[in-house]
């Protein structure tokens, strides 16, 4: 089994963005995708111009379209497809994956049905005993510029310091900050809910709406995040650090950010099908709001932005009519809702 070999499961953005990444470190990388004529393009043209053009693809990135011969032989795994295909991905690959595999899973989503973190899907599948092996990998990160070596920071996170050392190890470049954070919990809540919150000031975009309304929904935004973290057992610092506040602002403010083109089309009175239908990718906002609302009920926390994004996204409130619910809401404290009573200062 070889280290210098990396197999990425999903050719999309992101996952053909970290092949050009560790194929310029000099690593050989495996990338499985199961569309035959994007393969075709990417082993012929050495380039993915529907999710990475521009980006000459070197050619130390080997194309396959079979999951086993991806696997065969190598130690690290990096899941790149979207979060809803995860439990169906792992469950393809569980018998590739042993107590010496490292599996660095890259989407940024929660699990519809079941409101699971990806790396309790994941343990649900191989056991307890296997959450070790696993590593979240977020933080604000863009494909299109990791792509093109544009300076970048992001977090490695898991429940073994030695794995996401080694994620580290693997993905560290001069390009590419990595900082590791035990708080796995916070990490994979953090980049999954600020695209909640990315699809509302995408919304508040398409409105006309001014950057003051951009800068109220991303703080309180944050808190709302900050607040169900809390409950879930997460580290409220970690929200402060990329994965929380730096992810939310980059994905927020970005042209390349897909759940701020999405709300920005609901807010110009697109549906939510036309809305993704021009994105052309996927947008994990949209699935992430169903179940954070779903999770903000089940525990009892105040989240009246996620609320407001159900609303218009699944019981066809109109966009404007929910910003002025948001602006009318009963009086409040600020700080008094910041969630850090867990610490002593």
């Amino acid at each position: 089994m070889s280290t210098s070999i990396v197999s990425i499961i999903g050719a999309g953005s992101w996952g053909t963005a970290l092949a050009v990444h560790l194929a310029r470190k000099g690593l050989t990388v495996r990338l499985w995708c199961r569309n035959q004529e994007q393969a075709r393009e990417m082993q012929d043209f050495r380039s993915n111009s529907r999710y990475l053009p521009g980006v000459k693809l070197p050619e130390n990135i080997e194309i396959y379209t079979q999951l086993n011969e991806t696997l065969q032989g190598t130690r690290v795994i990096v899941c790149a497809t979207p979060s809803h295909t995860f439990r169906k991905i792992i469950s393809a690959i569980k018998d590739n994956i042993n107590h010496n595999s490292l599996v660095i899973n890259v989407a940024k989503g929660l699990e519809e049905g079941s409101c699971l973190r990806l790396s309790r899907v994941f343990a649900a599948i191989l056991g307890e005993h296997y959450l070790d092996c696993y590593v979240a990998l977020s933080g604000p990160s863009h494909a299109e510029e990791v792509g093109r070596s544009i300076p970048t920071a992001i977090v490695t996170a898991s429940t073994s310091l030695e794995s996401a050392s080694w994620a580290q190890d693997i993905l560290l470049s001069g390009s590419l900050r990595v900082y590791t954070n035990p708080d796995l919990t916070g990490v994979e809540l953090g980049g999954a809910l600020k695209n909640v919150i990315a699809l509302g000031t995408g919304i508040a975009d398409g409105l006309g709406l001014g950057d003051n309304t951009k800068a109220a929904l991303m703080t309180r935004g944050l808190a709302e995040i900050t607040r169900l973290g809390v409950k879930l057992g997460a580290n409220p610092l970690t929200f402060a650090g990329l994965t929380g506040l730096g992810d939310l602002i980059v994905t927020c403010t970005s042209q390349h950010s897909r759940n701020r083109r999405a709300g920005m089309a609901i807010g110009q009175g697109k549906s939510l099908t036309e809305a993704l239908t021009e994105v052309r990718m996927v947008v994990e906002g949209v699935r992430t709001t169903k179940v954070a609302y779903q999770l903000s009920r089940q525990v009892g926390v105040e989240m009246p932005i996620t609320e407001q994004m159900y609303n218009v996204l699944f019981t066809g409130a109109c966009p404007r009519q929910a910003v002025e619910t948001l602006m009318g809401r009963g009086r409040r404290n600020e700080i008094e809702e910041v969630a850090l009573e867990r610490f002593v200062f």
